[in-house]
């Protein structure tokens, strides 16, 4: 899912994976109309990207690039170190591409690492480029984040850089697969565990907007605790006070990224967020 970038810019988006910024035009707001549909939101392109990008590695050894750049990867593997999170942390990456992310997670030394994706190339492609690097203690699985196995479940930590950008460009019924992705995310990340999510189609807000909307089941049991137990605690770490409870899940940190300036009006060039799950 996360994927190559057009061009060896890398700006476009991620199998399974995330939009790039020419995704961004829509038709209306996210929560409105959505994105407008494109081919980058469908298995069927992310499976022919793969395809030729493990070719490419098979002739090459070109292991292709970073998604969103090498920043955007230093910027959550800097997190993680800045707020102990334990080397045996299990630690998922959702949509993991090339598994350029998991290569650098492993080489920190953390041990208890899956990669999944949707696209068996791409799963093909990341374990021949581990392989390459000699890592062990990773776990490479096709699967289908919407609808995850019982057995993917209780990660401390879960990443997406680009996934529910690619999910969000769906033609086929875009604004319920973020509900199921949302779901999804909910039965997979363990109790207290976190999310780290890097966009570069939705801003903060719309990401909070996002998942912040209605759940069922356990979703709704946690929309139900005391507004007095906001002070959770983590793995190692315990919430700011007044964090935004939603749907299971509470905001936990918005980390910096790069601001940009354009006709007189300035943004980041990509949201990078972390949650919490309650």
């Amino acid at each position: 899912m996360a994927a190559p970038q057009p061009s060896r810019a890398r700006r476009g988006m991620s199998a399974g994976g995330g939009a790039g910024p020419a995704a961004r035009s829509r038709e209306g707001s996210p929560g409105a109309g959505g994105f407008a549909p494109s081919a980058l939101g469908t298995r069927e392109h992310w499976d022919a990207v793969y395809e030729r990008e493990l070719h490419t590695f098979q002739e090459y050894g070109d292991t292709g690039e970073i998604w969103f750049g090498e920043e955007s990867m230093n910027r959550l593997l800097r997190w993680m170190q800045k707020h102990k999170i334990p080397l045996d942390a299990s630690v998922l990456d959702i949509g993991t591409g090339n598994g350029a992310l998991l290569v650098e997670l492993a080489k920190l030394g953390f041990s208890n690492i899956t990669g999944i994706d949707y696209s068996p190339s791409a799963i093909q492609l990341s374990g021949s480029i581990i392989e390459k690097e000699g890592l062990s203690n990773i776990t490479l699985k096709v699967e289908d984040f919407l609808n995850p196995r019982t057995e993917l479940s209780g990660f401390h930590v879960c990443i997406d850089k680009g996934t529910f950008d690619a999910i969000s460009l769906n033609p086929d019924g875009a604004a319920e697969k973020r509900k199921q992705y949302v779901g999804a995310l909910s039965r997979v990340l363990g109790v207290k565990g976190f999310f780290l999510i890097t966009s570069c189609n939705w801003t903060t807000e719309e990401l909070l907007n996002e998942f912040r909307e209605e759940r069922k089941g356990e979703e709704q049991r946690a929309r139900n605790i005391d507004e007095r137990e906001t002070s959770t605690s983590c793995l190692l770490h315990t919430p700011h006070r007044g964090c935004a409870r939603n749907q299971g899940f509470e905001l936990f940190e918005v980390l910096p990224t790069p601001k940009f300036s354009f006709g007189g009006r300035s943004g980041n060039s990509v949201a990078a967020l972390v949650f919490q799950k309650t």
